[in-house]
């Protein structure tokens, strides 16, 4: 009798260790893939990226097609595969879809995806704009560093770290979309492009996560540097606030979460300024990640040596903690506040 209560205790104390053990591992999942965003990597797509040679990415122009060429080119390194068939990764935008735009040319958004290991069928969709304001008569180049290369390079690197947790057997349980859309600086038409054409029915958008200017400090936080705005989180979803809050209060605790332009009476009226809105309008909840303006905004001076590319990391690691959390929870969120 002994020797069976024994083995026994014995069995029961390696199942707390191998529970306690993959209790432990689960939690570090997170942390682990989050770490591989790095402000080094950051910099480095970003000085190419906002780069001279793109001409300003505006809308349908030679550099926005350079743009887009290597975004396709990065998730086909990276072996993150297209939705819509193998090597294609645009999402065309034709002229005639750009009402009031004189001179509208064809454009592109640019897609990839990572299919969630249990719940394929619902999906985050990670977004920012690839456009940006081109150039100037004189050939001054905007090159749109943190408007929105900022939010870019972010979506790479967020993608590259969830590509790294598939290859590891560790992949989301929920898909993930990464839409860079075309035209935002026209009128959001990219993204309205895509919620008119969805490449997944919108019923099964869990949620937008949508990056736009994370690169930069608002002068009006110059002794509080460490911040970020989130404005939107709580319009539909009262889960999705409530999961924003507990990641950041878990990863991000030196990273306040700032939510002054959520304000109803914002004069800014900064939610229906960017492609998070048409995921709202259809009532998708979103969460739109912003530093605010700064005195370069829309000028030949938002160029990549500005970026606080440290303050980015934290950032963007923030917004992956946020997107893996949406897509490994065992219940899917939902819009709790129509």
């Amino acid at each position: 009798m002994k020797y069976i209560t024994l083995i026994t205790i014995a069995v029961v104390l390696n199942a707390c260790n191998a529970t306690k053990t993959n209790s432990q591992e689960t939690g570090d999942v997170s942390e682990k893939y989050a770490s591989s965003i790095t402000a080094k990597d950051l910099k480095k797509h970003l000085y190419i990226y906002a780069g001279d040679a793109m001409e300003g990415r505006m809308t349908g122009s030679k550099g926005q097609k350079m743009a887009a060429e290597y975004l396709r080119n990065f998730y086909q390194d990276q072996n993150i595969p297209s939705p819509i068939e193998d090597l294609n990764y645009y999402q065309p935008v034709p002229a005639s879809y750009f009402k009031r735009v004189k001179d509208a040319k064809d454009s592109e958004n640019i897609v990839a995806y990572i299919e969630g290991s249990e719940f394929p069928d619902e999906l985050i969709i990670l977004s920012a704009h690839l456009d940006h304001v081109g150039m100037d008569d004189e050939g001054n180049v905007f090159n749109g560093a943190d408007d929105d290369g900022s939010g870019t390079v972010a979506l790479l690197e967020m993608a590259e770290a969830f590509q790294q947790a598939v290859k590891d057997g560790k992949g989301p349980k929920r898909s993930i979309l990464f839409l860079h859309v075309t035209g935002e600086e026209l009128g959001l038409y990219g993204s309205a492009y895509y919620t008119d054409n969805p490449l997944f029915p919108l019923a099964n958008t869990v949620a937008n996560l949508n990056t736009d200017m994370i690169g930069r400090i608002d002068p009006d936080k110059a002794d509080t540097p460490n911040y970020i705005y989130l404005i939107g989180s709580d319009k539909l979803s009262q889960e999705l606030h409530d999961v924003s809050e507990a990641v950041a209060a878990k990863y991000s605790s030196d990273l306040a979460l700032d939510y002054k332009f959520n304000d109803e009476n914002d004069p800014n009226r900064f939610y229906y300024r960017s492609d998070h809105y048409n995921f709202a309008k259809n009532d998708i909840p979103v969460i739109f990640y912003f530093n605010g303006v700064h005195a370069d905004y829309h000028k030949i001076s938002d160029t990549p040596d500005k970026i606080e590319y440290e303050l980015m990391e934290k950032r963007t690691r923030l917004i992956f903690h946020t997107a893996w959390e949406l897509a490994n929870r065992e219940v899917r969120i939902t819009a709790d506040k129509l």
